[in-house]
């Protein structure tokens, strides 16, 4: 890993921040509607799926005990942004450069695997989950149509899961986070659509039937407790933004206070938003099927009509997917042509920029490198993603593979190490109980997450 490279210049002005790069324009609403489109994905709609493997008492409990350990931790993590003062320490753009400041090099090469594998993996998610909502879309009108044991409404997904790689290939020419702050907005809007829609339904069953569905506690078969790991995972990647919340910090603007009580400001902003939505979704999901609720409430058929309004909730979905998809992505992007450009900074294929006119817009910035890479990089997910059965296990084993080191492990040992917090002092304590709770977890769910995967490789066919 390359050392730190920070510029200096003697003064601020309107155009450059502290560092020499341009003018960061970000706010907390910028900020609160990146992590809103990061964290608030179609996961979301399988927490009645989780709540029901958990129970009345364990579900609402493990979604309100997952959104106070990511706020916590994540305000520590927010305070690693500069190394030193707030105001006018040294800024560290990235997750690895806040974990190269505090840690050194041998935290940071693990960091970057985990970090960058998940990053792959969560784009490959958002083409299965994607593709999933877009064959609702078929099958719902075609149950309408023919009603539902018409054979013609069996459809493969992988046309729509290329027809999302497409348009992905496309929207990763955008240049970086600052660029994108509208197709997060966008997608935000669309997250809290589809959501609304997920839980007016649920809502609306529940006052049909007149009865509240579920039991207080789970079974004890072996089934039950993998899948209840499962609903571990399923409630934690309804929380988890960690790994881009650094790239998110650095969008920024300093005044009128630090990026950090900026930052944290709208951490606490978009978790009280997702944990509202969370809980109302799962318990209203889970109220109306009970035992029954299908790993995803709108693409499961758990609901029937009306159809048009389920038309609209999973195009909803398509659309915060495609922006979801980028927001994770540009991380990784920008660190492999950052890579690059230290690497070969004489190839005028990675350094040159052709300015291309656009009409009364400013003219679009072609990078050859840019446009391979990225491409090569859609077209590999988006083959990967169909060969992967399941968009629940898939996002399962991501969170048991990033949630404890990312989310909690980091954060934690950069803050001990940051505020120098005595060995064996009482919160010192405190926090290595927290992160080895959180490490057992992680462990479950990865357990329950492979078990269900193995299950459904069994059955799924590539292809068709």
């Amino acid at each position: 890993m390359a050392d730190h490279v920070s510029l200096s210049v003697p003064d601020e002005s309107t155009c450059f921040d502290d560092d020499g790069r341009p003018k960061r324009s970000g706010t907390v609403w910028t900020a609160s509607a990146h992590i809103i489109t990061a964290v608030i994905g179609s996961g979301v709609l399988s927490l009645p799926w989780a709540t029901a493997q958990l129970g009345w008492i364990a579900g609402p409990s493990v979604l309100l005990l997952f959104s106070a350990v990511t706020c916590y931790t994540c305000s520590f993590l927010s305070d690693c942004y500069r190394t030193g003062d707030q105001l006018t320490g040294r800024r560290n753009y990235t997750y690895m450069d806040v974990v190269r400041s505090n840690l050194g090099d041998v935290h940071v090469k693990i960091c970057g695997v985990i970090q960058y594998v998940n990053l792959v993996g969560v784009a490959i998610s958002y083409t299965i989950a994607s593709s999933i909502s877009m064959v609702a879309v078929k099958r719902s009108n075609c149950f309408h149509n023919n009603g539902h044991d018409h054979a013609s409404c069996n459809i493969s997904s992988t046309p729509y899961k290329i027809m999302f790689g497409v348009l992905e290939i496309v929207l990763s020419q955008i240049l970086n986070f600052d660029q994108i702050s509208w197709l997060s907005i966008v997608a935000a809007l669309m997250s809290f659509t589809y959501k609304t829609i997920g839980l007016g339904l649920g809502v609306a069953k529940v006052v049909q039937t007149g009865k509240i569905q579920g039991s207080i506690s789970t079974g004890n078969e072996i089934d039950k407790v993998w899948k209840s790991f499962q609903a571990l995972g399923a409630i934690a990647s309804a929380y988890s933004y960690s790994l881009i919340l650094i790239e998110i910090q650095d969008t920024l603007i300093k005044s009128p206070s630090a990026e950090a009580k900026t930052m944290k400001k709208a951490t606490r902003i978009s978790l009280v938003v997702t944990t509202v939505l969370n809980m109302l979704c799962g318990c209203f999901g889970y109220a109306a099927f009970g035992d029954q609720s299908p790993e995803n409430l709108l693409t499961g058929f758990g609901f029937d009509d009306p159809y048009w309004l389920l038309d609209i909730a999973n195009v909803a979905a398509v659309i915060h997917q495609v922006g979801a998809y980028q927001v994770s992505c540009q991380t990784l992007f920008a660190f492999v042509e950052k890579k690059a450009a230290e690497w070969y900074p004489d190839s005028n294929i990675i350094t040159t920029e052709i300015d291309i006119p656009i009409h009364r817009c400013k003219p679009f910035k072609l990078n050859f490198f840019r446009l391979i890479w990225r491409t090569i990089f859609v077209i590999a997910t988006t083959f990967i993603s169909v060969l992967m059965p399941s968009f629940n296990n898939i996002v399962d084993i991501l969170e048991a593979f990033a949630f404890w080191p990312l989310t909690v492990y980091f954060p934690i040992k950069m803050y001990v190490v940051k505020k120098n917090i005595p060995k064996w002092s009482g919160r010192w304590i405190c926090l290595q109980l927290l992160s080895g709770a959180c490490l057992v977890i992680s462990i479950a769910i990865a357990v329950g997450s492979f078990a269900g995967l193995v299950s459904d490789l069994k059955a799924y066919k590539p292809f068709k």
